[in-house]
């Protein structure tokens, strides 16, 4: 008779596969959006079914086993495999595309221009879903993804879509309450609101040329709409992202005080599967996004 077999943990396998590709259970968790505990637990627990070691756990880093790194190929595959018999089979599906964004693209940038795309293309069915980090295609649930990075994901074709800039804003509130600010020193005296960490606001100040800049208090928010609220109910002042923003501004509800702006390194860039090419649905979304793109850029759209 023969065995029965066990039933495959499908969520603690892609748990484990991020794991192993990003060499970290913070990272990991913070990419599919559960806690760092929670990927640990989920890991102990494969181990255990199996009885062998996974990874080696260090200080600040977990190193794949022979075991592990022999399992992380064979997962990273197999998602790979289903994911592309899914678009094979979702293209065939006509007019409808999946369109993953990040939070302050889509709600600042995308919605604004939905109704464009609607009168541009009405055979279209657009479903956009909230997009975390893409690292690579094993990470890109959709055949088409707006992400924010260096143009270089692994297995993916990427084009630049558009830039943007830094440059710290406030509501006009916060700058009363503390007597304006004319110069970039006078930030010190003000509560101060982080993305993520302050690696953006150190750049700013070097190039503001107050680096080293101590703030009154510093608060880290990691939603980018969250920082945009916090700065518009007086919370604190933000380093804006232009031109997400410039309709905050130009209507008075933040305030601009100084034209030094921050270039990053990074840009915004469509991403599509190699996969998705044969889809004319994806194409045409995406060659929306980029038409859309320069004509916003060249004050036209």
């Amino acid at each position: 008779m023969a065995s029965r077999s066990r039933r495959l943990p499908l969520t603690a396998l892609r748990t484990f596969e991020a794991a192993a590709r990003l060499e970290s259970f913070k990272n990991a968790a913070e990419e599919i959006g559960v806690s760092a505990t929670t990927v640990s637990n989920q890991i102990r627990q494969l181990e255990r079914d199996w009885g062998c070691q996974l990874f080696v756990r260090r200080t600040r880093q977990v190193v794949l086993t022979d075991a592990g790194r022999s399992l992380s190929l064979v997962v990273k595959q197999a998602f790979d495999a289903i994911q592309h018999e899914i678009e094979r089979h979702a293209a065939t599906s006509g007019r409808r595309v999946a369109l993953a964004v990040g939070p302050i693209f889509g709600s600042r940038w995308l919605m604004p221009r939905l109704g464009a795309l609607r009168d541009a293309h009405p055979e279209i069915e657009l479903v956009v879903h909230h997009g975390p980090r893409i690292t690579g295609a094993s990470t890109m649930a959709t055949p088409i993804a707006v992400d924010w990075g260096h143009g270089n994901w692994s297995g993916l074709d990427a084009e630049k879509l558009m830039e943007i800039r830094y440059a710290p804003v406030l509501s006009p509130r916060l700058a009363r309450e503390h007597g304006g600010v004319r110069r970039p020193r006078d930030l010190a005296r003000l509560p101060v609101i982080h993305q993520h960490d302050r690696s953006e606001w150190e750049a700013w100040l070097a190039l503001a040329g107050v680096g080293g800049l101590r703030f009154a208090s510093e608060t880290i928010i990691v939603d980018s709409n969250v920082v945009t609220q916090a700065a518009l109910d007086a919370q604190g002042v933000a380093l804006g992202i232009f031109p997400f923003i410039q309709d905050e501004v130009d209507a008075g509800r933040l305030l601009k005080p100084f034209d030094i702006e921050l270039a990053p390194t990074r840009a915004y860039y469509v991403l599509t599967r190699p996969a998705s090419r044969t889809s004319r649905e994806v194409a045409v979304v995406r060659r929306w996004l980029l038409d859309e793109a320069r004509r916003a850029s060249s004050g036209t759209g």
